[in-house]
């Protein structure tokens, strides 16, 4: 029986896994596509908010504070009874350096019981084994965080070597808003399984889409 993992992707208040705050969950089962978990929540009252993080996720800081919504405690709480319903039990995600460290640390800081194993299937590095084995080499760019070479394989490239437009706000390297929609945690989730299904079995998955041609190259190595 093939078995596939669980995609999954969290929106947050900034890129500091300790002091900044989850607000969106998102999260698909590619053994049925059906199978989808979508919940926001409010940040606690001492997590941080980069601006930078507001323009990309198109949100104000009294909308993720907003007392209406769900504690984040109870967001991740019910991510995980959502997981426990699954029988796989491993995430795949294009970072999960960041998404799965950031949900980790907030499970530990509430006591929360954790209901997905600690390994994870790494969208990244799919995406460049696959464009190695085209290419002859990694994808790789002068250093940006750091001052040597780099692996510059993010989602935006990743779709684009999958054969699909990135139609999300990019945030620059001059610091301004790029690009169109708003980031959603759900949204990625749908691009982050395509690519992953693109990758492996060289084939459209989601409905939505099927529009975009799978690239030849993809084609061959997944069949």
């Amino acid at each position: 029986m093939n078995v596939e993992p669980i995609v999954m992707d969290i929106e947050t208040s900034g890129l500091d896994r300790v002091n900044c705050g989850i607000w969106q969950i998102g999260a698909i089962d590619l053994n049925n596509i059906d199978e989808v978990f979508m919940e926001e929540g409010r940040i606690d009252d001492e997590d941080i908010i980069d601006k930078e993080a507001l323009k990309v996720i198109g949100k104000t800081e009294e909308e993720l504070r907003d007392k209406g919504k769900q504690s984040q405690k109870d967001l991740v709480q019910n991510f995980f009874n959502w997981m426990k319903k699954r029988d796989m039990r491993n995430l795949l995600c294009q970072n999960p350096q960041f998404d799965l460290a950031f949900i980790e640390i907030k499970a530990g800081k509430y006591g929360i019981k954790k209901t997905i194993q600690h390994r994870a299937f790494d969208l990244h590095s799919i995406a460049q084994i696959i464009y190695k084995k085209i290419e002859g080499n990694f994808m790789i760019r002068k250093g940006k965080d750091t001052d040597g070479k780099e692996s510059n394989m993010n989602l935006s490239n990743t779709l684009g070597f999958c054969g699909i437009p990135d139609n999300r706000i990019i945030l620059g390297v001059d610091r301004k808003v790029h690009g169109g929609n708003p980031h959603n945690a759900l949204e990625d989730c749908k691009l982050t399984g395509e690519c992953y299904y693109r990758l492996l079995h060289g084939k459209n998955l989601f409905p939505e889409f099927s529009r975009h041609d799978v690239p030849n190259y993809l084609e061959v190595k997944g069949k």
